[in-house]
């Protein structure tokens, strides 16, 4: 029909009379939408009816001309060699009107035809510096011209500067720009203020030092009253930190932390550790800019930052004194924040004897007078006051243990303090007491030796670690699926399982076999794990009773995990019954014993046993073999390539590691790569980061990621997974996607 009627509403879009000229025109719209290939035929009349005087005739031509931009090159290349003139002359036209009160809107003449003539003219301009040449005169007159104390003159400036910055303009109508958007900060309108934070931030783009001239003003809108234009300041705030600003900005903002509302302070202070972290040129300014915000907000600090803080201060020698008495001063002061407690017993635990005897003071610090005493205070009161945190009781405890050795003098009482946790209801403490009491009670001769202070951490590797951690992060971020409006909320650190959409996407049959689960729970003291360089303990429901903890004392010596984890197949289980006396769990372990793989049901007796006797360097831990199986070629094109390698341990059949390689068979590098895989449900498969995301190009080099997969219909049904590759040719989007059928038999 729209073919079929096209050469009626051409024909009506030539009449005498005004009303049939823009109603022929609406229609023409709505036929070049319904076929596109119809838009040559309407060019030269849109063109023409931008000579009309009557302004309903105009805005229904100009909105002709803007659907044919979208809908033909060509309509586009026409419009820009014979409209620019007629639109500018219209702009030109109604910006200098007398008053017509048709059209008059709070004392602006026709806002409505200002903004389809200037959103037209984005269009037109874009790209192009001569249609952009063309219109820098009269863009900058409506900037200048148009009042701003109306909202329909706010509505045309604001359009104009979406123009400005749409097309190749020059930089002073930039800069005049982005003055209009600081004019709109100041505005009591919040929607004003939020348009203009919204269009800044596109602005930084264009010209960054034009937006920090009013830097000022955007530090003000951080402080706002509404919640929106808050965290829109202060995302701009973060675009606009550099090396010359970061010490002035980071200033303003912790000052503010201390009164922002609460619901606030979690975003404002991961804005201002990631600024710190990112643009900091003085070890000393970190430290110092880090204690602050432990101080302010530490119970919105997350547990990477204080980790990488600690890992700063283990390789600042030279400020380990001045970081143990600031810290100290601190906890004194804001005892009540939680990560501020924990990174400030770690260092008391470590650097004890430094805030003891001040040393390594820098110029102009003042001394701090702490007795020995006083340091087991600031650990025993942090104790009490969070016993309810696992992982900071955890640390505290540690911390004394470390303290009974720098400082001989209080064994006897941090003894006292240590062993009032053994009858504590979080077996995690209470499994710690009854060991550090053992190792102040009966093993003074290796106590010293055993406390030394923590090696060193390589600061490189954990910040190669963090990034990989964080890409893999991000990359789950872009594959997570949009929650529904009401749907499920995961906050922050939580992991969400993965569900069958992904399956369903990937055209996977479902199976009708019960779906097994698997259940990553990280201990309660995972941040002192990670300190140790432990990685987290991922148990999987399927039926294989729950391991116990990881032995303290065996974290603390490397030795790896507890005899007790390594059980036989098929090995049964015997409850384990309480023990009536204290059991010491670190004694008759003899100089040539050796941690196998297989272990005996061990009965627990209710005598006391020393597993530290006779304990020597040659202590050995023996691991599993692993059965291997040989590689396939699981998906290959002309232009990717993909390998599985395979390890099985013997101790779960079901349960297997796939090493996959990915090889790039074109010359072009592959950019932002990444593998999707889905299995049906009777099957659980987990992902690992992935060695990078840039695959090089003819082969040189490639990228590898770890898959584990447990079947739990192992032997009754095969393997089996879908997988999707997208990645970047030369900034073009690029998907790849097959089905592996041909995994070795057994899995």
């Amino acid at each position: 029909m729209a073919r079929d009627l096209s050469p009626e509403v051409e024909r009506l879009m030539r009449s005498r009379e005004v009303n049939t000229k823009k109603k022929a025109a609406l229609c023409s719209i709505r036929i070049v939408r319904k076929v596109p290939d119809l838009a040559e035929n309407f060019m030269a009349l849109a063109a023409s009816l931008l000579k009309e005087k009557h302004h309903g005739v105009l805005i229904s031509a100009i909105q002709l001309c803007t659907e044919l931009c979208k809908a033909s090159k060509d309509a586009l290349e026409y419009l820009r060699k014979n409209c620019i003139e007629g639109l500018v002359r219209i702009l030109r036209d109604v910006s200098n009107s007398s008053y017509a009160p048709e059209y008059d809107v709070s004392g602006i003449a026709d806002p409505f035809l200002h903004i389809r003539v200037l959103k037209l003219m984005r269009i037109l301009g874009q790209g192009d510096a001569d249609c952009s040449e063309y219109m820098n005169d009269i863009l900058a007159q409506v900037a200048t011209k148009t009042e701003s104390n109306k909202n329909a003159g706010n509505a045309i400036l604001y359009e104009c500067v979406q123009t400005i910055m749409g097309i190749e303009a020059t930089s002073g109508l930039r800069v005049l720009a982005i003055n209009i958007l600081g004019r709109f900060l100041s505005n009591r309108d919040n929607n004003i203020r939020y348009v203009a934070l919204n269009m800044l931030m596109r602005a930084i783009a264009v010209d960054v030092l034009a937006v920090q001239r009013h830097r000022t003003t955007i530090l003000e809108c951080v402080k706002d009253a509404d919640a929106s234009i808050r965290k829109r300041a202060l995302e701009l705030v973060f675009l606009l930190v550099n090396d010359t600003n970061v010490e002035p900005l980071t200033k303003e903002l912790i000052d503010y932390l201390s009164i922002a509302d609460p619901d606030f302070k979690g975003d404002l202070t991961a804005k201002i550790c990631s600024i710190v972290e990112k643009f900091s040129q003085e070890k000393l300014w970190y430290l110092d800019q880090m204690i602050k915000v432990l101080s302010l907000a530490g119970n919105h600090v997350k547990d990477d930052v204080c980790h990488a803080l600690i890992v700063v201060l283990s390789n600042a020698s030279e400020l380990q004194g001045y970081s143990v008495r600031s810290l100290y001063k601190a906890l004194q002061a804001y005892g009540k924040q939680g990560s501020l407690v924990r990174v400030a017993v770690w260092c008391i635990g470590e650097y004890g004897e430094m805030l003891v005897n001040n040393v390594g003071m820098l110029d102009g610090e003042e001394p701090v007078t702490v007795t020995e005493s006083g340091a087991v205070d600031a650990v025993e009161i942090a104790l009490n006051c969070h016993s309810a945190d696992a992982t900071t009781g955890a640390m505290c405890l540690v911390a004394l243990l470390k303290l009974s050795s720098r400082f001989p003098s209080t064994s006897e009482r941090v003894k006292q303090i240590v062993a009032r946790n053994k009858e504590n209801v979080v077996l995690e403490l209470q499994q710690r007491s009854i060991e550090f009491s053992s190792i102040i009670q009966r093993h003074q001769s290796i106590r010293s030796s055993l406390l030394e202070r923590m090696p060193v951490l390589d600061e490189a590797s954990y910040l190669v670690k963090r990034a990989t951690a964080t890409q893999a992060t991000i990359s789950a971020d872009k594959l997570a699926p949009t929650v529904a409006p009401g749907g499920l909320k995961l906050p922050n650190g939580v992991a969400k399982p993965t569900s069958a959409p992904l399956a369903d996407l990937l055209d996977l049959s479902s199976d009708g076999a019960p779906a097994s689960t698997t259940t990553s729970t990280t201990t309660s003291n995972g941040f002192l794990q990670d300190l140790l360089g432990i990685g987290g303990v991922s148990t999987a429901t399927t039926g294989v009773p729950s391991i116990a903890s990881t032995d303290i004392l065996m974290d603390l010596l490397s030795i790896g995990s507890s005899p007790s984890q390594n059980g036989t197949p098929g090995q049964e289980s015997k409850p384990v019954h309480a023990v009536p006396e204290a059991i010491d769990l670190l004694g008759s372990l003899s100089s040539t014993t050796s941690v196998s793989a297989e272990t005996k049901p061990t009965h627990l007796v209710s005598q006391d046993m020393d597993l530290l006797d006779g304990l020597s360097s040659s202590t050995s831990v023996s691991g599993l073999e692993k059965t291997v199986h040989p590689s396939i070629t699981a998906f290959q094109s002309a232009t990717l390539k993909i390998t599985f390698d395979f390890k099985r341990q013997p101790g779960n059949p079901r349960e297997t590691t796939i090493h996959a390689t990915f090889t790039n068979l074109t010359s072009s590098t592959y950019t932002d790569f990444i593998f999707q895989a889905a299995v049906p449900k009777f099957i659980q498969l987990k992902l690992d980061p992935a060695s990078g995301n840039t695959v090089p190009a003819n082969g040189n080099g490639s990228v590898t990621q770890g898959l584990n997969v447990t079947n739990n219909q192992q032997g009754q049904k095969p393997l089996a997974m879908r997988i999707r590759m997208s990645y970047k040719v030369n900034g073009e989007d690029r998907l790849e996607q097959g089905q592996v059928s041909n995994f070795p038999s057994g899995l």
